[in-house]
């Protein structure tokens, strides 16, 4: 091939990449005119920032169509785009709809309770989307460069956004807290990328699989498991799991509760996406090895790739090293290599299992001793980080030989996720419009409130039943999936750890509801009087519906949700 056919090449690539990364573009579209907003007086006055950039978010995802890609029988190929840089397929859909979703939620959240005034929108929404833009990278990432800049990306305009309150101390120290053990932990996470790829030779999450599988590396395999645990810090850290969730209690206190909300629910679906690549990646080789634009289409044994789930079904590839598949696989080799992708499964399943168990029962237990509602919040962000981790592990633990329940597993972390939406955005909402009625934030200041504003208590003690996971609410279905998928992969100790840790959360989210509704409110003001009839009224029914009503139909999100998961895993 010579220079001007790898142009052309590289040219149609690209053309075809940008129209399966419209969103995004849009995203950055929006950013663009935010920013030169700020240059005129006149834009400055005439456009509301706040409406600029929910306009923006709001066109990317009518663009991204999700209903279009997830809906029953809708069929979405599995494709590398921006060669072999991302991965457009319909588990990248589904998340960049539920991120895009959220940052709207947020938008709608921060305008409501005014967080941020005219003078410092356009630089607030600015970081908003940047943070948007990050996380969607992180859900469509495909190799270890854009897995680094897309978790930085989506981290360094949340350090600003933590400390976004003006002359407020905690807020500043929270924001300081989260950039410098986020320093850290990118700095662990950038040498462990480093050394997986200086083994295996290569930074493309499907050509990395392909070669542990064929053995490569064999000669370090401490090194390797050193690299994954690594690279795993950078991922816990997003997640707020034990032990990398230090941060998670101080900066969520000093931060304003619309931003702690957005963080919980966005920051942490970008990372289990995230993960969910990582694993899926590193666990499953692809059916073809990459190649460059020079050389043919070279297959991979048919044997090995129907046994292998038939992984990375790209219709472009990107630059590789020359190399046929065929001369170093052969038929005889198959058990050897069949082997060592059951061990990374297995050591990734287990990894990830007591992960999640730790993260669980430590989230729950330190939830206890909390006077201050989000900080109580933040304890149960980190509890339930360890509940969505749990499908993670019963997935890869049964994809060798169920590969449909392994499928199944990964469809109860996207359901779950999508109903951890309105459950967090609505229990940070009602934080932020009763933190604007009383001006405090403390669990004892909601004593009382049954007696003024009986319909918001409803609405709370709901959103709180729903995060312990009782019936009939949403959660109670987003729990069920979640210990279903453990019993499939034979985890009864991992779905033991879960219910007994749900029922430790009883007490805690049990406490903030009797003060509301037992306790005397206090001598010295009045409760406040909260309106159901208002704007942020509505804004908390809305999320407090679906909580309520989701039982009806959540069946249908099951299926979006497994629809996501059939090409993420190749079947």
């Amino acid at each position: 091939m010579n220079y001007e056919q790898l142009v052309q090449s590289v040219i149609g690539d690209t053309a075809s990449s940008l129209e399966k990364f419209l969103p995004e573009l849009v995203i950055c579209g929006t950013i663009l005119l935010m920013l030169l907003s700020r240059l005129f007086k006149l834009t400055r006055q005439m456009i509301p920032s706040w409406l600029l950039a929910g306009a923006g978010v709001a066109c990317a995802f009518a663009i991204a169509e999700p209903w279009k890609f997830l809906s029953a029988g809708a069929t979405l190929e599995r494709t590398e785009i921006f060669t072999g840089m991302l991965v457009h397929d319909a588990f990248t859909v589904y998340f960049r709809a539920v991120l895009l979703f959220t940052t709207l939620l947020f938008i709608m959240l921060a305008r409501i309770s005014r967080l941020a005034d005219q003078e410092n929108g356009p630089d607030f929404y600015t970081l908003v989307l940047g943070a948007a833009l990050g996380m969607c990278l992180m859900a469509e990432a495909n190799h270890l460069l854009i897995v680094f800049l897309a978790v930085e990306m989506a981290s360094l305009p949340s350090y600003t956004l933590a400390g976004i309150l003006k002359g407020n101390r905690q807020s500043s120290e929270a924001s300081m807290k989260y950039a410098v053990y986020g320093a850290g932990a990118a700095g662990v996470m950038l040498y462990g990328t480093s050394l997986i790829a200086g083994i295996t030779g290569s930074a493309h999450l499907p050509t990395i699989a392909w070669r542990l599988a064929e053995g490569m590396g064999t000669d370090y395999q401490l090194v390797l498991v050193l690299s994954g645990l690594m690279m795993l810090v950078g991922l816990a850290f997003k997640l707020s799991a034990v032990p990398f969730h230090f941060w998670c209690p101080d900066v969520f206190e000093g931060a304003s509760a619309e931003v702690a909300g957005f963080l919980s629910v966005a920051s942490k679906a970008a990372a289990l996406a995230l993960l969910v690549r990582l694993t899926i990646g590193f666990a499953v080789p692809p059916a073809n090895e990459p190649i460059p634009f020079a050389a043919g289409e070279v297959a991979a044994p048919a044997s090995l790739a129907s046994e292998v789930l038939n992984q990375s079904q790209a219709s472009r590839r990107p630059v590789a090293h020359v190399r046929s598949v065929a001369d170093s696989v052969d038929a005889q080799n198959k058990p050897a290599e069949m082997i060592r992708v059951s061990q990374i499964r297995t050591f990734l399943s287990w990894v990830i299992g007591v992960l999640a168990a730790v993260t669980c029962t430590f989230g729950n237990l330190a939830a206890y001793g909390q006077t201050n509602i989000k900080r109580l919040l933040a304890y149960s962000t980190i509890a339930h980080a360890g509940y969505m981790m749990m499908p993670i592990a019963a997935g890869l633990a049964i994809m060798t030989e169920n590969p449909v329940a392994a499928s199944e597993a990964f469809a109860a972390l996207l359901l779950y996720v999508l109903i951890y939406v309105f459950m967090n955005m609505g229990a940070f909402g009602i934080i932020a419009f009763i933190r604007n009625a009383v001006g405090g934030e403390q669990i004892s200041d909601y004593a009382g409130l049954v007696r003024s504003s009986p319909g918001w208590v409803v609405c709370f003690s709901a959103i709180l039943f729903s995060l312990i996971g009782l019936p009939p609410l949403a959660g109670f279905m987003g729990k069920l999936v979640i210990f279903a998928s453990l019993v499939d992969a034979g985890m009864y100790w991992l779905l033991f750890i879960g219910g007994v840790n749900t029922a430790i959360s009883l007490f805690y989210y049990l406490k903030v509801v009797r003060v509301m509704t037992f306790d005397p409110g206090p001598e010295d003001r009045s409760p406040p009087r909260l309106r159901l009839v208002s704007v942020p009224g509505v804004f908390t029914m809305l999320m407090t519906a679906p909580i309520l009503l989701l039982i009806i139909q959540w069946n249908g999100l099951y299926q979006w949700a497994e629809t996501a998961c059939r090409t993420v895993l190749g079947n």
